[in-house]
C-alpha cells in the first residue's frame, strides 16, 4: 500500500513530504489508516538533535484512527476497530510488564532505532528502508504496526480528540496523580505550561490540589492553564518561589512538576528549591540525552528527606489508562476539546512545529487526508 508520510533524514534539517510503500503486515501485526496525529514535543527533540535516532525515519507517535487489516495471529483486534496508538508496544509478560511498569516495556527498546518488534522496518521508498519513530510513524496516512502497540476504543469517541491520549494527556496527567502522587489539600507547583504541563495542571486539581502554581513566561499559557484547574500563575521561578512560600507558611510545596520545553540544570535547583521536606520533585521533560541536569547537594536530599522521581509517560500504563483517561473524558473529569489549538494537514507538518516552538500551540493535530 501506498503512503504520504513526513520523513526526517537529518536533526535540525526540515520534513520532506514523500511517496512510501508500506509492508505488509506480518502475523502478529495490523495495518492501520491514521486519522489524526498530535505534533508532540517528543518529536521536537530529536528534530533538535537531543535524543539520536536512525535516518531516514517517519515521525509521530501520538494517534488515533482505524484497523485496515490483522495479522494471521491477531485476535484482539479486527478490521474496522477504532485505536489509539501507544508510543511504546507493551507484550504483558516481560518483568516491567507483570510488575504493573508497562512503560517500561522491553519491547519498546528500539523505537528510536525505527523499525518493529520483529526486526523489520515497516516502510520502504527510494533510499530503502524507512524507520518510524517509536514504531508507529503516525506523520504517514498508513502504517504497519505491532499488535501490541495498539489500544482498541470505542466508535463513538471522536478520534481528533482520543489521538492526544497516546502521549502528551497521560504523560501530563500521569506525572502529577502517580508520579507525584498528588493528594486532596496538596501544594503543586508545575513548571512549563505546554501540552505536558497543562495536563498535569488538570490531573493536579483533579487529585485535589488545594494551591496549584502554573509557571510559565507565556501569559496566554498562564490563562490557558487557569482553564485547567490552576488557583495561582507565575511568570518565572522566582515569583512561583515567593508564592509557594505565601501560601504555605514557608513550608514549601508538597510536590514540584518539571514539564518545561528543555530540560536545565536551573529548573532542577528551582523545583528543589520550592519543594518541602518530605516532598517530590518530578522530572518529566526531555533534554540533550548526555547532558547532566541535575546538579543538586545529595546531603540536603537526605536531610530533608526530598524525592526526585523521573516520569516517563506520567507513570502509566497503556492498555489501563488510555480507556480510563477517554472514559474521564466522556463523564467532563478530563478535557480534551480544548487542549486542541490548531488542526494541519500533513504538508503543514513544518509550520506545526514552528508554531509549537513560537508558543501558538497547546496540542497541535494533523488532520490526514485519505
Amino acid at each position: 500500500m501506498k503512503t504520504i508520510a513526513a520523513v526526517l533524514y537529518e536533526a535540525g534539517k526540515p520534513f520532506e513530504i514523500e511517496e512510501l510503500e508500506v509492508v505488509k503486515p506480518d502475523a502478529n501485526e495490523v495495518l492501520v489508516r491514521y486519522d489524526y496525529s498530535g505534533l508532540c514535543h517528543s518529536d521536537l527533540h530529536m528534530v533538535k538533535g537531543h535524543l539520536p535516532f536512525r535516518p531516514p525515519m517517519v515521525f509521530g507517535h501520538e494517534a488515533a484512527g482505524e484497523i485496515l487489516e490483522v495479522g494471521s495471529k491477531v485476535s484482539r483486534l479486527a478490521p474496522g476497530d477504532h485505536f489509539v496508538a501507544s508510543f511504546f508496544p507493551v507484550c504483558g509478560r516481560c518483568r516491567w510488564c507483570v510488575t504493573g511498569n508497562s512503560r517500561l516495556c522491553d519491547m519498546g527498546a528500539n523505537g528510536l532505532d525505527g523499525f518493529l518488534p520483529g526486526g523489520r522496518f515497516p516502510f520502504q521508498g527510494k533510499n530503502g528502508d524507512y524507520g518510524s519513530m517509536m514504531t508507529l510513524g503516525t506523520f504517514s496516512q498508513y502504517a504497519t504496526v505491532h499488535e501490541n502497540s495498539v489500544v482498541r476504543i470505542d466508535d463513538d469517541l471522536p478520534l481528533d480528540k482520543a489521538a492526544l491520549v497516546g502521549c502528551g494527556v497521560p504523560t501530563g496527567w500521569g506525572s502529577a496523580v502517580n508520579s507525584a502522587g498528588v493528594r486532596p489539600g496538596d501544594t503543586v507547583v508545575i513548571y512549563g505550561i505546554g501540552g505536558i504541563g497543562v495536563n498535569a495542571v488538570q490531573g493536579a486539581a483533579y487529585a485535589g490540589a488545594q494551591h496549584l502554581i502554573a509557571v510559565d513566561p507565556e501569559p496566554a499559557k498562564l490563562e490557558a492553564a487557569k482553564k485547567f484547574g490552576a488557583t495561582h500563575t507565575a511568570g518565572s521561578a522566582a515569583e512561583a518561589q515567593d508564592l509557594v512560600i505565601e501560601l504555605t507558611r514557608g513550608v514549601g510545596a508538597d510536590s514540584t512538576i518539571i514539564t518545561v520545553d528543555e530540560l536545565t540544570a536551573q529548573v532542577v535547583s528551582d523545583a528543589a528549591a520550592a519543594t518541602s521536606k518530605g516532598g517530590t520533585i518530578v522530572v518529566t521533560s526531555m533534554g540533550q540525552y548526555e547532558t547532566d541536569t541535575i546538579s543538586l547537594s545529595g546531603v540536603q536530599l537526605a536531610l530533608w528527606g526530598k524525592r526526585i522521581q523521573g516520569s516517563l509517560y506520567g507513570g502509566c500504563n497503556p492498555m489501563y489508562d488510555i480507556p480510563k483517561i477517554l472514559s474521564l473524558y466522556r463523564t467532563g473529569h478530563v478535557k480534551l476539546d480544548e487542549l486542541i489549538t490548531n488542526v494541519y494537514t500533513l504538508d503543514q507538518v513544518n509550520q506545526g512545529y514552528d508554531d509549537l516552538m513560537a508558543h501558538k500551540n497547546i496540542r497541535g493535530v494533523i488532520a490526514h487526508e485519505h
